[in-house]
C-alpha cells in the first residue's frame, strides 16, 4: 500500500501535459505515473479532476518574519529604508514574534503555491521548529552581520543550527551560513564564517552586488568588485547561493561560472527598493544557475512566487526589448527546477518519478485560463496564486481545498494582530 494517489489529474512535466492520469506517491518520493484504472491500493486519494498539477514553486531567498513588517516602511532606497526604519524595528523581536512571523510566511507561501524556501534571519531556531510543524521544506541561515554586538553569538547559533537540524527529516531542512553582506561582514569576519563553514562542510547563503553603492564601496575600500574580492576570501569555495547580484560585471559573472555560484533573483524587490534589475538573461548564457526569490515581505509586500516568474520573464523582455529574453518556459524553471538547484537539491522541481513529491495542484477552471493552448504560459502569464488549491510537500498533504491543514489560521490572525501593537508601540 503507498502513502498517496492523486487521480484524474493533468501533470506538468517539463513543457508536456499529461492529461487525466494518477501520480502515485510514496516515502515522500513520486513512484510512478499509472492509468486512472491501474492505481494501486493508497492510505489517501486526493481527486484531480479540473486541476493541473505542477511541481511546487522555489523560493530562493526570504527573510521570512520579516512579514510581520509588512507595510511598516515603504518607497525607501535600501540603505535609508534598513537604517531609519527596519533595524530599529527589529530590535524588538524576540522568540515568539519570530515564529508567528514565520507561520504567517509559511501559510502565504502554501496558499501561492511554494512548498520550499531558503531564509536568512533571526531566531532561527523558532523558524526550524514553525518548518517542523507545517511540513515545508526549508534551507534556514543564521543571519550574521560581524559590525553587531552579536556576531561571535551568531557564529555559535549558526554551528548550532547546522548541528541540529541540517539534514532533518530526508533533508526537509537544510541549514547554510548566513554572512549579511560585506557592508556588515568585515573582512575578518568573512575569514570566522569560512572557517566554520569548512568545519561543518556548511554552504553560504549571503547577498552580494544588491546596490550600486554597495558595489561602489567595496571597490573603494578593497580595489576590488563584492564578487571578486569574496573570492579572494575563499568564500565560494563552499558553496555559495548569492542574493540579488544586480550590479555584477562580464568579470563578476565570469568568477561565478567557475565557482558554480548559485543566484537568488529577487525581481519585485529589487524594482521596489530601487536597487535596479540583474542580469539574469547574461548570467543564464553564461551558465550560472538563477533561482527566484521574493526577499523579505517587508521589503516587497508577499510571498507570492507565481508574481515572481511573472516580473522575472516581462521584466527581462523589457529591459532587453527582446520578446525571448525569457520565455516563459524558462521562467517558470527558474520559480522550480532551477530554484532547486539553487538550493542544492537534484531531485526537486520536476514532476518525474523518484522525485521528492513536492506538488502543487492549480484549479483551471477560471476564465482566465481558458482556451488552454500552453499552460505553461497560463501559469507564467495568467494564473493567479489562489489557483492554487492543494499542495503536498514530501508526500503529505499540507493543503487541501484551500484550507490549511498544518496551520491554525484563526491562532494567526490573532498573533499577527499581538504583533502589530508591538511594533506600532
Amino acid at each position: 500500500m503507498v502513502d498517496l494517489v492523486i487521480t484524474h489529474v493533468d501533470v506538468l512535466q517539463g513543457n508536456t501535459i499529461i492529461r487525466d492520469t494518477a501520480i502515485v506517491i510514496d516515502n515522500g518520493y513520486i513512484k510512478d505515473f499509472v492509468p486512472n484504472t491501474d492505481v494501486p491500493q493508497s492510505k489517501e486519494v486526493i481527486d484531480g479532476k479540473g486541476m493541473l498539477a505542477t511541481p511546487g514553486m522555489v523560493n530562493t531567498h526570504t527573510h521570512i518574519a520579516m512579514g510581520l513588517l509588512r507595510n511598516y516602511a515603504d518607497d525607501l532606497e535600501l540603505m535609508d529604508w534598513l537604517q531609519t526604519a527596519i533595524w530599529p524595528a527589529e530590535a524588538k523581536l524576540n522568540d515568539h514574534l519570530a515564529y508567528w512571523g514565520t507561520q504567517l510566511g509559511i501559510a502565504e507561501m502554501f496558499r501561492s503555491g511554494t512548498t520550499c524556501f531558503s531564509d536568512m534571519y533571526f531566531f532561527m531556531d523558532q523558524t526550524a521548529e514553525a518548518v517542523k510543524e507545517t511540513g515545508i521544506r526549508a534551507v534556514l541561515s543564521r543571519g550574521m552581520a560581524g559590525v553587531a554586538p552579536t556576531a561571535e553569538q551568531a557564529l555559535v547559533e549558526s554551528k548550532e543550527l547546522f548541528l541540529n537540524y541540517h539534514g532533518y527529516n530526508q533533508g526537509q531542512i537544510k541549514v547554510m551560513l548566513g554572512p549579511h553582506a560585506p557592508y556588515t561582514c568585515p573582512d575578518d569576519y568573512i575569514e570566522k564564517v569560512v572557517n566554520l563553514g569548512q568545519e561543518l562542510g556548511a554552504q553560504i547563503h549571503m547577498h552580494l552586488s544588491e546596490t550600486k553603492g554597495e558595489v561602489e564601496n567595496v571597490i573603494k575600500a578593497t580595489g576590488k568588485t563584492p564578487i571578486a574580492h569574496m573570492n579572494d576570501l575563499g568564500l565560494f569555495d563552499l558553496g555559495c547561493l548569492a542574493a540579488h547580484c544586480v550590479h555584477v560585471t562580464d568579470e563578476d559573472m565570469d568568477i561565478m561560472k567557475e565557482k558554480s555560484v548559485r543566484v537568488a533573483h529577487n525581481p519585485q524587490s529589487n524594482l521596489k527598493l530601487a536597487s535596479g534589475i540583474a542580469p539574469v538573461p547574461e548570467m543564464l548564457a553564461k551558465g550560472i544557475v538563477v533561482g527566484l526569490g521574493t526577499d523579505g515581505s517587508a521589503s516587497n509586500n508577499n510571498a507570492d512566487m507565481l508574481e515572481e516568474v511573472r516580473l522575472a520573464a516581462m521584466l527581462h523582455k523589457a529591459r532587453l526589448y527582446d520578446p525571448l529574453a525569457i520565455p516563459a518556459q524558462t521562467a517558470w524553471e527558474l520559480g522550480t527546477v532551477m530554484g532547486a538547484k539553487a538550493l542544492d537539491y537534484d531531485d526537486l522541481g520536476v514532476l518525474e518519478a523518484e522525485y521528492r513529491a513536492d506538488i502543487v495542484l492549480y484549479d483551471t477552471s477560471g476564465l482566465h485560463w481558458q482556451p488552454r493552448y500552453n499552460d505553461v504560459a497560463s501559469l507564467v502569464y495568467a494564473a493567479n496564486a489562489s489557483d492554487a488549491t492543494t499542495v503536498v510537500v514530501g508526500g503529505k498533504a499540507v493543503m487541501k481545498d484551500k484550507e490549511l491543514l498544518t496551520i491554525d489560521e484563526e491562532k494567526l490572525r490573532h498573533e499577527i494582530k499581538v504583533a502589530q501593537a508591538i511594533f506600532q508601540a
